[in-house]
């Protein structure tokens, strides 16, 4: 029986398939292009990815299936200014870069490659950045995929965001970083750099967002200081 605390079957369904269907889905952007299954980096990724993947499903399911319904609407298409379907628009096509040029490059040997210690290093940024957003999950509910105000959200001051206004960006730039290495290439950090630009604006136009329509936000802002990195950014 569906409740307003717990997730109906089609919820549940919809997140467990969506999630298998990405892995499919950047299984072929990477194994395809580089022509082999024979990509241990690449299995080792996918299986830290996914697995990642599949633990904040499961605690949305079980603990916060608001937050789950929130998240599995996202993308360019689901933005509701045409700035942010641009920024997602580009970001989108960054990630995908990020997959596609370490395959090439095991495909076509462009370099030498990563260092097995640089690949493991990678895994683990992305296994970080992953638990790193998870607090941000328990910390708050309304952190949705796309940018949005909704009735009753407030500013949230405890856990991560007392230290940054942006931790989820922070996890996902971190294991962002963590994928060309992991995939055993530098090629991929070519449109995470492109990616970088596309964040930062959309962390900028956010904020004039929320300013604008979340009463304390300015508040909030003027007590934190840094977006991303303390004593950085």
């Amino acid at each position: 029986m569906n409740t307003d605390t717990t997730p109906g079957i089609s919820l549940t369904t919809k997140a467990w398939v969506s999630l298998v269907l990405m892995a499919i889905v950047m299984g072929l952007l990477i194994f395809v292009p580089a022509g082999t299954t024979n990509y241990w980096q690449a299995w080792v990724f996918l299986a830290v990815f996914f697995l990642a993947g599949a633990l904040h499903t499961g605690y949305a399911i079980r603990h916060d299936p608001a937050l789950l319904k929130r998240r599995m609407s996202g993308g360019p298409t689901a933005e509701k200014e045409m700035a942010q379907k641009i920024i997602m628009l580009f970001a989108t096509i960054g990630f995908i870069g990020m997959l596609l040029l370490p395959a090439l490059d095991r495909r076509f040997g462009w370099s030498a490659g990563v260092p097995v210690v640089l690949v493991i290093a990678g895994d683990l940024l992305i296994a970080v950045g992953f638990y790193m957003i998870s607090f941000v999950f328990r910390a708050n509910s309304f952190a949705a995929a796309t940018i949005q105000v909704e009735e009753g959200q407030k500013v949230i001051t405890t856990g991560p965001y007392a230290i940054v206004r942006h931790p989820m960006y922070s996890g996902a730039l971190l294991y962002c970083i963590g994928i060309p290495l992991a995939l055993g290439s530098y090629w991929g950090f070519a449109p995470l750099a492109m990616m970088f630009g596309f964040i930062i604006w959309r962390l900028f136009d956010e904020e004039r967002l929320l300013r604008k329509n979340l009463p304390g936000y300015a508040e909030y802002c003027a007590k934190v200081k840094w977006r991303l990195v303390p004593g950085v950014f």
